[in-house]
């Protein structure tokens, strides 16, 4: 489907947009059926995939990190694969290398696994500084340069990386360039009663997700990344969005980069376009907010920092709404 949207207050614009919110909808049912009760972090992972952005699952092991990510690239017919990250992976398992084919007398590259849409990055932080590194350009350029020469990833290019609390043994921490890929980073949690009850009485997932089918047609995903960037923000919600960014640099060292200024508007839009509304409030930046913002302004290395989500909490208190 092709989407022209000539203006926010047009007719057009706004059928436009009713129409796309009922092609979302049953992409999010469809992953409510395998994760369950957990509609918040299943809204803000397909509003990152819309925004064009990654996602950083961060949670205890046996949630269903792994099953969201692969609900996502099924309901969205996108092909997945999975990188187990390991303390000995080396960054051309990821990338892929050229080898040299005596026949030909040339090298030829050999694709990684990396080559696919949706990519999830199982265990990120259990991967050395070195193998993480190799997920830089990728993630940013959408590339990876291999012998002098970029090859350019699948489009779209889909980074769903798992991440272990940092307690945990055998971790290293991810660096901030490292961390301002991601656009977002969720947290699933435990299920509520309800939910694990279902979970306990229902059907294996991975038998459930085998019988998944795609819930956009092909080429409907970039017909949405391409209306969320249309979605009106006004001077004041602009006026807003600014006036948390500069709070936000005055309180913490770091601060955040216009890059997370740019992804926390672009996932303030997917939101606004899942609610099938043509203009970004207030509200929607707030909802994105924590999700956007916190994993930036976490201090690792600084135990006496208050949490990024404390200090985002205290952020959207103190700006007032316009």
């Amino acid at each position: 489907m092709t989407v022209t949207t000539p203006g926010r207050s047009t007719p057009d614009f706004r059928s436009t947009i009713t129409l796309l919110k009922q092609r979302i909808q049953p992409l999010l049912d469809s992953i409510a059926t395998i994760v369950v009760g957990k509609d918040d972090a299943i809204r803000l992972s397909v509003a990152c995939l819309l925004a064009h952005g990654h996602l950083l699952i961060e949670d205890v092991p046996g949630v269903g990190k792994t099953t969201l990510s692969h609900a996502l690239a099924k309901t969205a017919g996108l092909e997945f694969r999975r990188i187990q990250f390991t303390s000995d992976l080396l960054p051309g398992d990821v990338i892929g290398s050229s080898i040299f084919h005596r026949e030909e007398h040339r090298f030829t590259f050999h694709p990684g696994p990396l080559f696919a849409q949706v990519v999830l990055i199982d265990e990120i932080n259990r991967a050395t500084p070195k193998t993480q590194s190799a997920l830089l350009e990728a993630m940013e350029e959408r590339q990876v340069s291999v012998d002098g020469t970029a090859h350019r990833l699948p489009e779209p290019f889909f980074v769903v990386a798992t991440q272990n609390p940092q307690e945990q043994v055998g971790t290293f921490p991810l660096p901030e360039s490292q961390l301002d890929r991601f656009l977002m980073r969720v947290s699933l949690g435990l299920p509520d009663r309800s939910a694990e009850r279902a979970l306990l009485r229902g059907r294996d997932r991975r038998e459930m997700l085998s019988e998944i089918t795609p819930a956009l047609p092909d080429g409907e995903l970039r017909a949405l990344q391409e209306a969320v960037v249309k979605v009106h923000a006004s001077d004041a919600l602009l006026d807003y969005l600014q006036d948390l960014l500069a709070l936000c640099r005055q309180r913490h060292s770091r601060g955040l980069s216009p890059r997370a200024g740019l992804g926390l508007l672009r996932a303030a839009q997917a939101w606004a376009l899942i609610a099938g509304r043509d203009l970004v409030l207030p509200e929607d930046i707030q909802a994105v907010g924590d999700a956007v913002m916190a994993h930036r302004l976490d201090s690792p290395f600084d135990p006496a920092a208050p949490p990024g989500r404390e200090l985002v909490r205290e952020i959207m208190r103190a700006v007032p709404v316009p």
